[in-house]
Parts: structure tokens; sequence; C-alpha cells
């Protein structure tokens, strides 16, 4: 079975189990985000996603494999807990699967969240950074390998508006404070070095991470319109002289779980 027909028959039993026909939008949590999404509203349905098909558990702390279904005014939200990443074993399909199954379930936009190493020390701890554009320094792609099946787009998807200009111009509206970045994705898990950092800065980069970029990517090719949020959970290496560990991407999104609600209860309507 391909990677689209396990999406589907993954996007039946999400239906299925969830009581959802179809959803509108979709928000993958990254670590930090969670907490924030609370104040969308308290699920209509929890499913394990260990019970769909082509999921895999994740295995870092913070990321708890569950997509939760809110409902907010009239539109259908899934909020996907428990992001997956290349740095755990898995593969590019593994990774894109929570993507490709919601946008089989309906949703026409998704919102991607992750938490960031910032490389301009003017964006600290707790700022909320809407991606611009990014930089795939992962070495792969979810459109490598066989050529995707009759009645899907061609594999050379074109990333012009990947982050789509009229998601960012809502997001701005809705939350006036929020700027734009470039976001770096690296492979993981290690955190980058400060050469590493220097060269994505120099490359255009102000945000480095360990995910996203494929999901984007894998979006984009299924005809979404991808947002992009950055939560700061740190200054990148050679940034700041700090040692850098999970704990402070978690800690960044406990301390920042009232602005992430706020944040996400005014911008989800919006969009």
């Amino acid at each position: 079975m391909n990677p689209y027909q396990l999406a589907n028959r993954a996007a039946d039993e999400l239906r299925y189990m969830s009581g959802v026909n179809a959803y509108d939008i979709a928000v993958v949590l990254g670590s930090g985000w969670r907490e924030g999404a609370i104040a969308l509203g308290e699920p209509t349905s929890e499913v394990e996603t260990t019970a769909l098909t082509g999921f895999v558990a994740p295995t870092v702390a913070g990321h708890n494999g569950q997509v939760l279904s809110v409902t907010v005014g009239d539109l259908h939200v899934a909020l996907v807990a428990g992001r997956v990443h290349l740095y755990e074993g898995n593969t590019v399909d593994q990774v894109v699967h929570p993507v490709r199954t919601v946008i089989a379930a309906g949703a026409r936009k998704v919102i991607l969240t992750n938490a960031a190493g910032s490389i301009d020390p003017a964006k600290g701890p707790g700022t909320v950074v809407v991606i611009r554009d990014h930089i795939n320094l992962t070495a792969t792609s979810p459109m490598e390998g066989a050529s995707p099946p009759e009645g899907y787009a061609s594999r050379f998807v074109d990333l012009t508006d990947l982050y789509s200009a009229r998601l960012r111009g809502a997001a701005r509206d809705a939350a006036p404070e929020l700027s734009e970045g470039v976001y770096a994705g690296f492979r993981g898990p290690h955190y980058e070095t400060p050469a590493e950092v220097a060269m994505a800065r120099t490359m255009g980069a102000t945000l480095v991470g360990m995910s996203t970029v494929l999901e984007a990517i894998a979006a984009r090719h299924l005809g979404a319109e991808v947002l992009g949020l950055s939560l700061v959970s740190n200054l990148a290496a050679g940034v700041s002289s700090a040692p850098l560990n999970h704990l402070e991407v978690l800690e960044a999104g406990r301390s920042a779980a009232s602005s992430l609600g706020t944040l996400l209860a005014s911008l989800v309507p919006a969009l």
C-alpha cells in the first residue's frame, strides 16, 4: 500500500472514531504547544494515534500521540499531538503521515507549530515567530521515491508560496505583535553547533529546529495552505553561552501556555 492509500485509510478510521465527517483546519502541536491548545475548547473526541493505520508512537518527552477534535465556532479542528521525527528512526513517510492523514480527512489549512532556537538575540525565549520560509537541511524530502499515484500532483511541487502569504497576513491581523522569520530544519537529534548556527545565519535563517520542513512540503503537495509558528524556546548555540537541553524547551511551553492559548484562540477563527 502506498503512503497516500495509508493516509486515506487512516483518515477514514479517524472520521469514524472521532465522529467528525470532515475537518476544516489541522494544527500540529510541537513541543510546548499542547498546553496552550486547551484554550481552543474541550475536545469532543480523543483518538490515540497508534489506533490509526500507519501511525508510529512518538518517543520524545512532551509528545503524546493523539488526535484531538475541537469545535471553534463552526470550524472542525484536528489537533495533532505527538509529532514524530526523523531522528527517532522513522522514515520520511512516517514523519509526514499525520499531516497527510488530516488533509485526507478534509483539512485544507494546516498550522504547523514547533519549538525553535533563535539566531536573533532580539527574539528571546517565549517569543512566537511566523515562519515566512524555510531552509531544508535534513537532506531528504517526502517527495523522494516513487512518483505519487494517479490523481495526485506531480512530485515536483512548487514551494514558492509554501508558507501561505494569505495565512501569514491573517496571523498578523489577528496578532499584530508577531514578526516573521526563516526556519532552518536540521535532522537532529543533537543540537546544532555554533558553526552550524553561523552557517544557517549566513544562509538567511533566523530560527533553527528539527521538524516542520518535511510536513510543510507534504502538506503543500496535497494542496493545503500552510501556516508555520515557532515558539522560541532558547537562543541557538553560539548566540548564547548557556548550554542547551530539551527540558528548557518543555519549560518554555509551560511558561508561555497562556499566551499561546490566547494566540491560537484568536488565530484559528481568523483563518
